[in-house]
């Protein structure tokens, strides 16, 4: 049975409107990487009765936009459409989802595109920082993919795969279905059923179920990239998952830690120092446990001394934890952000997916507040001791291995494992 969510709103006559199918990157096949964005990039490229162009044409006729999102472990079409248009935009994605002809010349189009976007990328230190960090600390497990695939995986890609996957994952068992804005919640069943009218039945994908694990020791990848006068630093491990029971505890000392403005990292490495203009920690959620980090670009002069006080700073997070202090200012701050969180329908409505497809309790984002507030100091630094290493971790540095590799590799202590990898390694 296909769930369909609804947060309805009057002030404006906007309708946004998505279909998301739990399938993506991770579902790829291992010989095929980047499949799952394919083929959902290709559903508006043309459907039963409509080219390309044409569908191009209609979606402008109806004064919307079209955009197909892929993750780890999703696919999604939507759109977001006056209010007026909100019936023939359901019934042409109901056409796309369901009758896409997944053009040859078409796909080939995509194909180089694709192909010229991962090339592209390598032009981006901070991705490149990103990409080094999840290929080693997750190693082969599939949180270890990259949703764009690589350009020999897209070049080889077929229609008859691009079809398959279809095939295969983009069914009504399969399907979350949620629409936002000037709507009834009849009209949104009435939507929800035009939008899967097409669709076969039948069954939910499962995602995979193997746990990642933490690296042994701390370990070091180079992205080697020539002529470096920044470097980008990405230190993680693994975090929490958002069903953990330390998992909110954790997210108030992260922002302790660095998920603020004012947090110690940023403190440290920027007003203190001045060097990065950002520092932050990140705490993702996803499907499994997924990873912590913290980010700063320094020079290439002082990327070394700032990889040395970054791990020096969560080995004393994790060992001193935070003060009262620190906790009484989290909690406030994200008290109050929370506000930003929920204000438009379409926010609303996405805390509702991600409970969905989390699997996560009903109250989970409608009692955050009052979680957060209900941290106690020693539940906030329990759960860092618990949850965070700083002796099994990756370090990821886009940097020129020829002008400050060993000094890199000399900021850090106990280091077990060092692997250069050149920048535009697939």
């Amino acid at each position: 049975m296909t769930t369909v969510l609804v947060e309805c709103n009057h002030a404006l006559p906007l309708v946004s409107m998505a279909v998301t199918f739990r399938a993506g990157a991770v579902h790829d096949p291992p010989e095929r990487p980047g499949l799952a964005r394919l083929a959902a990039r290709m559903l508006r490229r043309g459907c039963t009765g409509h080219s390309a162009a044409q569908v191009e044409q209609r979606i402008d006729r109806l004064g919307g936009s079209v955009s197909a999102q892929v993750g780890l472990g999703i696919s999604s079409l939507g759109s977001d459409v006056l209010a007026r248009s909100a019936e023939p935009m359901a019934e042409l994605l109901g056409s796309l989802l369901a009758t896409p002809t997944f053009d040859h010349d078409e796909l080939e189009k995509l194909k180089r595109q694709s192909r010229a976007e991962i090339v592209n990328s390598r032009d981006n230190d901070a991705v490149l920082a990103a990409r080094g960090l999840r290929r080693h600390l997750f190693a082969d497990h599939p949180h270890g993919r990259r949703i764009a695939g690589d350009t020999d995986g897209v070049g080889r890609a077929t229609r008859a795969d691009v079809a398959d996957f279809h095939r295969h994952h983009m069914q009504r068992a399969n399907a979350v279905v949620a629409i936002s804005g000037d709507v009834t919640p009849a009209q949104a069943e009435a939507l929800a059923e035009r939008l899967l009218a097409g669709l076969p039945a039948g069954e939910r994908t499962p995602y995979p179920q193997q746990p990642p694990r933490l690296p042994d020791g701390r370990n070091l990848v180079i992205v080697d990239k020539p002529d470096r006068t920044q470097s980008q630093l990405v230190i993680g491990t693994l975090g929490t998952h958002a069903k953990d029971d330390d998992h909110v505890p954790l997210v108030v000392a992260n922002a302790a830690f660095g998920g603020t403005f004012t947090s110690r990292l940023t403190h440290e490495v920027r007003s203190k120092r001045g060097w990065s203009y950002g520092a932050s920690s990140h705490l993702p959620g996803g499907q499994l446990r997924e990873a912590f980090s913290m980010w700063t670009a320094p020079s290439a002069e002082t990327a070394a001394v700032c990889l040395r006080l970054e791990l020096d700073l969560l080995s004393r997070w994790r060992e001193q934890g935070i003060t009262a202090d620190e906790l009484a200012k989290c909690q406030r701050y994200l008290r109050l952000s929370h506000a930003f969180e929920i204000d438009t329908p379409k926010k609303r409505l996405a805390q509702k997916i991600e409970r969905e497809l989390l699997d996560l309790p009903e109250d989970f984002h409608r009692r955050w507040v009052e979680r957060i507030d209900g941290v106690t100091l020693d539940q906030a630094n329990q759960a860092v001791q618990r949850r965070i290493s700083a002796s099994s971790l990756w370090v990821s540095a886009v940097a020129t291995n020829e002008a400050i590799g060993a000094e890199l590799r000399g900021a850090i202590d106990d280091l077990q494992n060092v692997v250069v990898d050149p920048f535009d390694i697939e």
